[in-house]
């Protein structure tokens, strides 16, 4: 097949799924290249040695590059952040010749106006095109802190409902990341022969880091939250349940990151005297594999919101990927999996209490306990989660929007 990636990220910015998809299915013969953004993510600053221009173009292995400039922000102004979203999408339309001769656009959906330039080229050039939904719209957006304003909010909602309705029918295939995702979507109106699940997937390993020591922190627990650190991550549920068991020896929650909420939560922190919290800062996704071998468990927290339910933080994969188990309070998909599974503790979301009392039980978990955990979250990531499934799984699909077998009848 004749491949073009659209996405909004791209390396050397950390975007892990189309990067590793577009390497992967360059090396199983498919012909791809690449449409995206200048990299400036998630500073909001352009990364140095590069110059916005419209005729950018790289090769990445055997992968030709094309980058087309856009407004860049990465700040909590609502107008800000949606001109970034939507100069991209114009400048990915501007780059129409590019598209053309493709079999097949794969459209990685952090950002569903990702999908405005794919959807163009369907009505013109007759391109079909599959969205890998990373985020639901508008929810994402009208849930954030972006949008604050209740009015504002139901407007987003009335403008954005419309055109996503479009954009679902108009694709060849949608792409969930979890069950509940793919329940929402057909809520929606996408049919059934439309949709898809598959994990995303994290970097691959061939380590398992806790099975394979002989202990973790004897007679302590170390308890590590890497991600955004912002406000839709309820990170304040966290501090209160740590404060709430500082009488556990040798327990400590470290906190990974950055993010609109950090200096809110350092202050927190400070103001409550909450002595076993660390703050790190935002690590380099070169050096994490330090922070996975320092925990004894992966903190995975969100907010109750119903979108949540049907999403699982990429943070999940990557941690069973190196055997680290989990601690969540994620209400939906990501609770049901680590506990049918089997791969750590839960607690319902946004309850300090109950997750206080999580974070004594895995405190008193014995070596052999933990060891047994470790096992069965790098067995899980391997048999559902690895890059090779997901990749299978979406070369699959994009063998059969080729074939116009789910194409057949779009307007």
């Amino acid at each position: 097949m004749k491949i073009l990636i659209v996405s909004q990220y791209y390396p050397p910015e950390f975007a892990l799924i189309p990067s590793e998809l577009a390497e992967q299915l360059s090396t199983r013969g498919h012909s791809v290249r690449v449409l995206t953004g200048f990299p400036n993510y998630p500073q909001g600053k352009l990364y140095a040695g590069f110059k916005q221009s419209w005729r950018h173009t790289e090769m990445q292995g055997e992968v030709l590059v094309r980058r087309v400039p856009m407004f860049i922000d990465h700040s909590q102004n609502g107008f800000a952040r949606f001109a970034n979203y939507l100069s991209f999408a114009f400048g990915a339309a501007m780059a129409t010749s590019f598209a053309r001769g493709t079999d097949v656009v794969y459209v990685y959906a952090t950002q569903m106006t990702a999908a405005a330039a794919p959807q163009l080229w369907r009505r013109i050039l007759g391109i079909p095109y599959v969205l890998h939904v990373q985020d639901l719209w508008p929810e994402s957006i009208t849930g954030s802190s972006i949008v604050r304003s209740g009015k504002v909010k139901k407007l987003v909602d009335r403008l954005l409902g419309p055109w996503l309705s479009s954009v679902y029918r108009c694709s060849a295939g949608v792409i969930a990341i979890a069950p509940t995702m793919r329940s929402i979507l057909a809520e929606r109106g996408v049919p059934d022969e439309k949709l898809h699940t598959v994990f995303n997937w994290a970097v691959d390993s061939a380590e398992v880091v806790r099975g394979s020591q002989e202990a973790t922190c004897a007679g302590g627990l170390c308890v590590i939250y890497a991600g955004n650190v912002g406000d839709l991550q309820d990170l304040e549920t966290a501090l209160e349940a740590a404060r709430m068991v500082q009488d556990l020896q040798g327990f400590r929650l470290v906190i990974v990151g950055t993010g609109v909420a950090e200096k809110r939560l350092r202050r927190i922190a400070a103001e409550s005297d909450i002595g076993n919290v660390e703050f790190r800062g935002r690590v380099d996704p070169v050096n994490m594999s330090a922070i996975y071998e320092e925990s004894d468990f992966q903190l995975v927290t969100l907010k109750d919101m119903p979108i949540f339910r049907g999403t699982i933080p990429s943070k999940l994969q990557g941690s069973l990927s190196k055997g680290v188990p989990i601690i969540t309070n994620v209400a939906g998909d990501t609770t049901t999996i680590v506990g049918e599974e089997g791969v750590g503790f839960t607690a319902p979301p946004e309850d300090a209490l109950a997750l206080a009392q999580v974070f004594r039980n895995a405190h008193s978990l014995p070596d052999e306990a933990r060891k047994e955990l470790s096992r069965r979250s790098r067995e899980l990531y391997l048999r559902s989660m690895s890059a090779r499934a997901g990749v299978d799984a979406i070369e699959g699909v994009l063998q059969v929007a080729t074939h116009g077998e789910n194409n057949r009848g779009i307007s």
